[in-house]
């Protein structure tokens, strides 16, 4: 079953974590998510590590549920494939991406230090190796220049349309750093679509292929989520 959350001791999730608050600590879930049992091929799930706290970064939203089952079915996309999840938060899309056989780096805001410590503890919880990168959109650094992913995923990623602008010019450096690369991103759809169709154009983008988010995923799993979102995969105009 798709998503079973369960309270976790804060002594199994991270014993090396003094400073966190005992409040923190109860409030810390573990919440599996399970890829493949509708197939012929071997079945795997995903432990992520979350917190009822007030940081978006520490929850699994369905954005990102949806785009983790859409690397699942395009599966065959990813293995040996170079992968950024960009915001990755909990990182679910990106991990399974990894499970799949990519090469995998996670990145989320450089400044989101609590962030990118719970993505590496998840990493760790799964035994699977992925580069974890403090990534801020808009900003060039040395650490950006070194990516050259075929694909690019993000979830709910446009949720602050005062950070679109920057979010698109870090997805168009990435393209054009790495020819023949796409954005796979899944979003709620909101009245700011007509931004982010102004800002494709803006930045010599074009949307390859729109998907009702509900239109792939498995029934037994949408049942458990709602809103209008959808999944786009983008790329450079030609």
């Amino acid at each position: 079953m798709d998503s079973v959350k369960c309270l976790v001791p804060a002594n199994d999730v991270d014993s090396s974590d003094d400073d966190e608050e005992p409040s923190d600590q109860l409030m810390t879930t573990i919440s599996r998510h399970s890829f493949g049992e509708d197939s012929d091929e071997p079945p795997f799930s995903v432990s992520i590590i979350e917190n009822m706290k007030e940081e978006y970064g520490l929850f699994v939203w369905p954005c990102s549920k949806i785009l983790a089952e859409y690397v699942w079915q395009q599966r065959s996309r990813f293995s040996g494939t170079s992968v950024v999840e960009l915001g990755a938060g909990t990182a679910l899309p990106g991990l399974v991406a990894a499970k799949l056989g990519a090469d995998v780096t996670l990145t989320d805001n450089s400044d989101g230090v609590e962030v990118l410590d719970n993505v590496k503890r998840v990493c760790e919880l799964n035994k699977i190796k992925c580069k974890v990168l403090g990534l801020t959109w808009g900003v060039w650094d040395a650490s950006i220049f070194n990516l050259q992913p075929k694909i690019i995923l993000g979830a709910d990623v446009f949720y602050d349309a005062s950070a679109f602008d920057d979010l698109f010019a870090t997805v168009t450096f990435l393209l054009q750093n790495s020819p023949g690369s796409v954005f796979i991103t899944t979003y709620h759809n909101r009245s700011g679509n007509h931004l982010i169709e102004f800002l494709m154009v803006k930045w010599g983008l074009k949307c390859a292929k729109l998907l009702d988010a509900f239109s792939f995923m498995p029934s037994y799993k949408a049942s458990g989520l709602s809103g209008n979102i959808q999944l786009a995969e983008i790329v450079l105009k030609a």
